[in-house]
């Protein structure tokens, strides 16, 4: 009988054991034992941690446009809390593309398709007709500019 090959039980592992299969892939390529990766599954791994970037990217950048959009439109409840949020969230796009500066061409390509959910978000939570907040009034650089926060 022969053993099994070891894509085979890195893949069987990949199933299995999640972080065994991180640790053994890793093994694998700092050793060199290229043969033995289970490169379907890592390729697949791969490409899902730049999907989670872009998620991430999406994700702050439509916090930090509700709470904007809440701070210019009810200036009478404007709380600690969303400048707080604000600055959370700007720090997160910021660190991201420390790490990834490539992210910043994407943060300026969703950022119209963020604006939309943002408003559509802002207005459930205010109860402020939709129309109240307008075409994107917020630029790239005031959603990541630390001092702007809207009159």
């Amino acid at each position: 009988m022969t053993a099994p090959q070891p894509t085979v039980f890195t893949s069987h592992l990949y199933e299995q054991d999640f972080y065994l299969w991180i640790e053994t892939t890793a093994k694998q390529l700092k050793e060199g034992r290229f043969s033995e990766v289970d490169l379907e599954n890592l390729i697949e791994e791969i490409e899902c941690m730049g999907r989670s970037e872009k998620k991430a990217i999406k994700s702050n950048l439509i916090v930090v446009l509700i709470h904007l959009l809440k701070y210019k439109y009810q200036p009478e409840k404007r709380f600690l809390s969303w400048k707080g949020s604000i600055r959370e969230h700007r720090r997160r796009l910021k660190e991201a593309f420390v790490d990834s500066p490539s992210l910043k061409l994407y943060f300026q390509e969703v950022l119209p398709q963020c604006y939309q959910d943002a408003r559509k978000q802002a207005s459930d939570e205010t109860g402020l007709s939709l129309d109240t907040f307008g075409v994107d009034p917020f630029t790239a650089d005031e959603c990541l500019d630390e001092e702007f926060l809207p009159d």
